[in-house]
């Protein structure tokens, strides 16, 4: 399986991304930190998110390293850059639509504008008519 695959795969389940937002939101976190925080939000065991962990790991979403009898995670930069570097790729196949669709709505803008002033035109054209 390739790198972004694995990436999106691990990203596909709620739960992991749920891991990922809290080592965001928190910084590197001890295990038992993210256990205890997602017991209380899904009442997910510890094997459980031990096994999300190993996911994000793999993925190389998520680093790890031992501090005495604790393994503290952090979002590993480098795996989300290379997740955010494969889909730039498509940045473009989304920017020119978006792009021609403002186009088209400022068109549209621009032309009730042209709209109302001649409408605001019309109706005051008749009132000078008749207070002449």
């Amino acid at each position: 399986m390739s790198a972004p695959a694995r990436v999106f795969e691990a990203l596909g389940d709620p739960v992991r991304r749920r891991v990922l937002e809290l080592l965001h939101a928190a910084g590197e976190q001890p295990a038992g930190a993210l256990v205890a925080a997602l017991q209380a939000e899904a009442r997910l065991s510890q094997p459980a998110v031990s096994q999300h962990l190993r996911v994000l790991r793999e993925a190389g979403l998520v680093r790890v390293r031992p501090e005495g009898t604790r393994r503290l995670y952090a979002v590993d930069d480098a795996g989300v850059d290379a997740a955010r570097a494969w889909l730039d790729r498509f940045a473009d196949t989304f920017a020119q639509p978006l792009d021609a669709l403002e186009t088209e709505l400022a068109r549209g803008r621009r032309e009730r504008r042209r709209e109302g002033v001649s409408r605001r035109a019309g109706a005051a054209a008749p009132g000078r008519a008749s207070g002449a």
